[in-house]
């Protein structure tokens, strides 16, 4: 039978600035651990710490404009667009215009503290 899901749960999210988690699918709200979907709010101005995570990483901008940094260089996705950020490869997500961004994420399997790998203070 199908599983409705209520609601999200709030997840803490990391970076300089304050941003919106809602888990929907993972480990935390629903027990998944194969795949994780999550709708983020971040403001302008806000970055997170780089990582190097293993999983996969599929996102689309809902509105405003998340900035990609990678080794290879930087993407701007923007309302309509998405980006892939491959498991095993560096990558910063920031929302540096105005209004900041708001989009979905899946990871594949899903996110986890553990296996995100963050990179250092």
């Amino acid at each position: 039978m199908a599983v409705k899901i209520d609601g999200p749960t709030i997840i803490e999210a990391a970076g300089n600035k304050p941003k919106r988690i809602e888990e929907y699918f993972g480990r935390v709200n629903s027990g998944h651990s194969a795949l994780s979907v999550a709708r983020m709010e971040s403001p302008q101005g806000w970055v997170e710490p780089g990582q190097t995570p293993e999983f996969d990483e599929f996102t689309l901008v809902l509105r405003g404009t998340l900035r990609v940094e990678g080794r290879d260089g930087d993407l701007e996705i923007g309302a309509g667009q998405a980006v892939l950020a491959p498991a095993g490869e560096w990558v910063r997500y920031s929302s540096p215009h105005e209004g900041g961004a708001e989009y979905l994420a899946v990871c594949l399997p899903a996110f986890s503290p553990d296996t995100v790998h963050r990179d250092p203070d």
